[in-house]
Formats: C-alpha cells, sequence, structure tokens
C-alpha cells in the first residue's frame, strides 16, 4: 500500500515532493546502510534508464539526511526531536518541517541543480550550464546552517555541459566536510571517468510491469486496468514514461503507428498525413517525441527479432512479434539498422536545428516504405 501522506492532486508526482517510492528496496537500504554506518560517502551516482524513480530517491535521501544529519545532538535547530537510535527507513513525512521547508525551497542546507529556463526564449535550456553550478562549490564549502549536511542534487548529470562537468569534478576533487553531493544519471557513460570514479555508484532496474501498472492506476486512476497493463509493457519500466503516454494519448498515439506499420509497403499516405498534421502543429512537442519514441521503441525491438535475438522487454502480444518477424525480412539487418539511425538522428536534433516535426515524421514513414519495398 502506499504511504498514508501520499497526494494524489500532485500530477505528475515531482521527485522533490514525492515521498512515494517502490521497487527500489536494494537501493534505499543501501543509502540507509551507508548513513547508519557513520562512513557516508561525500558523493553519490545514481543510475538507471528515465523515471523508473532515481530523483525521487535522490531527493528522498537528501531530505532523510538533513533530517537526521546530526542524530547525536539532540534536537534540530527548528526544534524537531532526532531519534536516538539508527532510523530504519529513509521516509520523512509530510508533516516534517525539513520536508515542507524543501519543498517550498526555503531549506538553507539544500541546493538542486537542474536546468534553467532561458529568459530570452522562455523556454528550458538544453543543458547544465556551468552558471548553474557555479554556486556549488561555494554552497557546500559554507558551514550547514542546522549543523548537519549541505546537501547538493544534480538532476541529472547527463545534462551538465563540459565546462559545469569541470565545475563539479573540482569539488568531487576537495570535497568539503559535511557535504554531499548526490548525481542523477541516465546514461553515465557520457560522464567524465573522473567523475565516475569519484562517486559510489548506486545503479536502479526497472521498475516491473505489474508495480508500473499499480502505479499507473494510482496516480492516473482514469486508466483502466487493461491500459495500465498495456502503458506498463510499453514502458520498459518506467513510470514517469507511462505517465507520459498517459498524458499525450500515448495508447491511441501507438495504435495510429501500428496501423501505418501494418500498412507497408503500400503506406496508407492519408492517415500518414493526418498523424504527422496532429503531431507537428504548433504547442504538438510532447506527442511528436511521443510518437517518434513509440516509433524508435519498436524498430529497436523488430531489428533485435531480425537479429535472432529476443526483446529485452515484452511490450507486445504473439501477433504483433510475428508481423515485426515478417517485415524484418523483408529486408536486410543493415538497411533496417540505417533507417532507424536516421530517424534517431533526425528526432536528436529538431529542436537545436528547428527542424519541421511535420516533415521528420513523413520521412521516417517513407524512409521505412522505400526500405520494405527495395529489400
Amino acid at each position: 500500500m502506499f504511504e498514508d501522506d501520499f497526494d494524489p492532486d500532485s500530477w505528475p508526482p515531482r521527485p522533490i515532493a514525492n515521498t512515494d517510492l517502490r521497487g527500489h528496496d536494494e537501493g534505499e537500504s543501501t543509502l540507509l546502510d551507508a548513513f547508519n554506518s557513520g562512513r557516508l560517502h561525500h558523493a553519490w551516482l545514481i543510475t538507471g534508464p528515465k523515471g523508473i524513480g532515481k530523483a525521487t530517491l535522490a531527493h528522498r535521501f537528501a531530505r532523510f539526511v538533513l533530517t537526521h544529519g546530526k542524530k547525536d545532538d539532540g534536537p534540530g535547530l527548528f526544534g524537531e526531536a532526532l531519534p536516538a537510535e539508527d532510523p530504519t527507513s529513509l521516509n520523512v513525512s509530510k508533516e516534517s518541517l525539513v520536508y515542507q521547508r524543501i519543498v517550498a525551497g526555503g531549506h538553507a542546507d539544500m541546493l538542486v541543480i537542474e536546468r534553467r529556463i532561458n529568459e530570452k526564449t522562455g523556454k528550458l535550456k538544453s543543458v547544465i550550464d556551468v552558471d548553474s553550478v557555479r554556486e556549488v562549490g561555494s554552497f557546500l564549502r559554507l558551514t550547514p546552517a542546522e549543523g548537519g549536511y549541505r546537501v547538493v542534487v544534480i538532476d541529472s548529470a547527463d545534462e551538465m555541459n563540459a565546462n559545469s562537468a569541470n565545475a563539479v569534478l573540482k569539488v568531487l576533487e576537495e570535497p568539503p566536510k559535511n557535504a554531499l553531493l548526490i548525481l542523477v544519471s541516465h546514461n553515465p557513460g557520457r560522464l567524465l571517468p573522473t567523475i565516475r570514479s569519484r562517486c559510489r555508484k548506486l545503479a536502479l532496474r526497472p521498475l516491473e510491469p505489474q508495480l508500473v501498472s499499480e502505479l499507473v492506476r494510482t496516480y492516473a486512476p482514469q486508466v483502466s486496468a487493461e491500459d495500465g497493463a498495456h502503458l506498463a509493457s510499453l514502458s520498459d519500466g518506467s513510470i514517469g514514461r507511462a505517465l507520459g503516454l498517459v498524458e499525450e494519448g500515448g495508447l491511441e498515439l501507438y495504435s495510429d503507428l501500428l496501423a501505418l506499420l501494418h500498412s507497408l509497403p503500400n503506406i496508407d499516405i492519408q492517415a500518414l498525413h493526418t498523424l504527422a498534421d496532429r503531431v507537428g502543429r504548433a504547442g504538438a512537442e510532447d506527442a511528436f517525441f511521443t510518437v517518434t519514441g513509440l516509433l524508435r521503441w519498436w524498430m529497436e525491438r523488430m531489428i533485435l527479432i531480425a537479429a535472432g535475438k529476443a526483446p529485452t522487454t515484452s511490450g507486445m502480444n504473439d501477433d504483433e512479434a510475428l508481423f515485426m518477424a515478417g517485415l524484418a525480412s523483408q529486408a536486410s539487418l543493415e538497411r533496417w539498422f540505417l533507417v532507424w539511425e536516421k530517424i534517431n538522428h533526425l528526432v536528436a536534433r529538431t529542436d537545436s536545428l528547428n527542424l519541421d516535426r511535420k516533415q521528420i515524421i513523413l520521412d521516417a514513414f517513407l524512409g521505412l516504405e522505400n526500405t520494405v519495398r527495395q529489400g
């Protein structure tokens, strides 16, 4: 069951405010044991696929450390009684003053580093730049305002550019006393090896499909049990991805996507333009990335089948797997890989190059059609 203080009105839940985390008991135990040992490492790198709860765990641990960091020295600055014995859970209630001040952005010993809004465009910056992390070193070197730890959460470290990564590295090389730096990473291979080597690593695994389905029904009670199971199968163990699909009408988009794929090599041009118009118009950026994400997901599994390997997750019924195998057999593995790579390349550069989203959808499916025709 969920905790009593779970707030169903927070949708989608923000990691900094979310007190509910399931499926990562082993990770929680690792952090709790490290804290209770009295030898807490100064930097942690929490890794795993996007949307599985890494940032939620990072903030959960940050709240815990700021609550219990001076467990032997009596009550904290704001009068909250601290336990005399080692705590047995990372949970900090929403009624806690520490929780409330963190969520309000008013805790003097907590700093969160994320991508910031570009004041010129009003949109999120594509990276965490050096200006965003410049304050980390000076912040951590200050004496903790409440006598415990000073904590920084960077979400996600993958989004740091070269200058910001080097600024963080300097802090890791000479960590201040009573400082805790928590880095969240979806792809740790992109980080500097020197950053990885100076952090204690905590790898989280994707959530089980049944748990994802349960969480979808909790956060989005309007979703049926059948649709919840389908969303779980498409999400690769990521509740964040599943909720994104709910928000963008992902199941309907996936149905339209499958219909177009099943029409190959004689693609339904009218249906293709309808889909391209829907996700290519102004304000439909999220729908565009949902469709292209689902297409890339589907093609990855088809390529695995073409290579004689079973997909890493289910995400499909037997009929769909058979269709994938049949389609894959109509062209060489190399040709399928090249068209998948081209789609990835275009989607990744959509925003930075201000590409026409509708045209990308058209080009992607026409590329698939040509691949099947030419074999």
